[in-house]
């Protein structure tokens, strides 16, 4: 599925272009801010940048000169939107290295046309070939040069996300958060060999070390689920995602590395189930405000499969279920979990 990434000031254009492009099949992040945009594109390497010509703090040429000049963002195709008073600022975007335009007004056949046209012309595999993807939500897979990693041990494969997490640790830190049931020197003799594991399930490159620290390498980069969830909910809770962005942003969230288990992993599920409550009722809140209860039911039900003690919660969803008319209302007036009958 082709990645794509909008960038825009103008709320309605941004949730034209979103629900266009996922009817025609694109995965879509959108961005009201420049400087955001390029905070997304450290987590998030899309397929295809759009950006709006006019935009404050920074103009879609400045964005495109920031891309331009950082060498893992040059190669990505890049087209502009412009109204017919912007003609010369779209030379100036060609000359920068700008790959496309599309004039507005458009229709959404003239959008996907253009789209798609960009796409087949710059290849979708290219860039997935030789880059590492790390996914932790709901799974443990590491995906590199496009196969996923065969690991030694599992105890390897959890090393990696420890050291993706916190990105350079010394051995007893690593050893402490992996084994701590362990005495020292045992811990210490674990580290060590599931460490060789490690570099045997990539690439003896793969974790570097200096003055006792390790590291993975600067050059790996993976892209992280964490971090791409961590970082969209961020923009949720700073009102830069619609309901729709976050009813797909909900969606990713998952538990993390399931079947680990130790202290670090307990720690870093526990940081992303407050993310998805947040997000969850951030969802809920602007559902409401839509007059859409229903979906606002829903989120208010998955954030009590999260945590069954939110007040806040139940009293949301026994509100939306009373205005749909929902005889379970009253089940979450008396605080009954019917989890087991999804809302339909």
């Amino acid at each position: 599925m082709p990645r794509i990434l909008v960038v825009d000031d103008d709320a309605a254009i941004l949730k034209l272009v979103s629900v266009i492009l996922s009817r025609a099949g694109h995965e879509v992040r959108t961005s009201n801010h420049p400087v955001e945009a390029l905070e997304l594109l450290k987590v998030f390497t899309p397929d295809l940048v759009i950006s709006d010509v006019v935009m404050p703090y920074m103009t879609g040429l400045e964005f495109l000169e920031k891309m331009r000049e950082h060498e893992q963002l040059s190669a990505i195709p890049f087209m502009l939107l412009s109204s017919h008073a912007e003609r010369g600022d779209v030379r100036r975007g060609m000359n920068l290295g700008a790959d496309d335009y599309l004039p507005k007004p458009f229709t959404p056949q003239d959008l996907t046309v253009a789209i798609d046209a960009r796409l087949r012309r710059a290849g979708l595999n290219v860039q997935a070939e030789g880059g590492m993807q790390a996914k932790a939500l709901g799974t443990a897979q590491v995906v590199w040069q496009g196969a996923a990693v065969s690991w030694v041990s599992r105890k390897a494969l959890e090393l990696f996300f420890f050291l993706l997490e916190h990105k350079e640790v010394t051995s007893w830190e690593a050893a402490e958060a992996l084994w701590p049931e362990k005495d020292e020197a045992r811990a210490s003799s674990l580290f060590h060999t599931t460490l060789h594991r490690l570099r045997r399930s990539l690439s003896s490159e793969t974790v570097v070390s200096a003055n006792r620290r390790y590291a993975l390498a600067g050059d790996l980069n993976p892209e992280y689920d964490v971090y791409r969830f961590e970082l969209l909910a961020t923009q949720a809770e700073h009102g830069s995602l619609g309901l729709e962005e976050m009813r797909e942003l909900t969606s990713q969230y998952g538990t993390f590395l399931p079947g680990a288990d130790s202290p670090w992993v307990d720690d870093v599920r526990s940081r992303l189930e407050q993310k998805q409550m947040s997000v969850l009722s951030l969802a809920a809140r602007a559902a409401t405000e839509a007059g859409r209860s229903k979906d606002a039911a829903q989120f208010h039900q998955r954030a009590l499969a999260i945590d069954p003690m939110s007040e806040l919660d139940w009293q949301g969803l026994a509100r939306a279920l009373d205005t749909i008319g929902d005889p379970r209302a009253r089940l979450a007036a008396q605080r009954e979990a019917w989890w087991a009958v999804d809302l339909d």
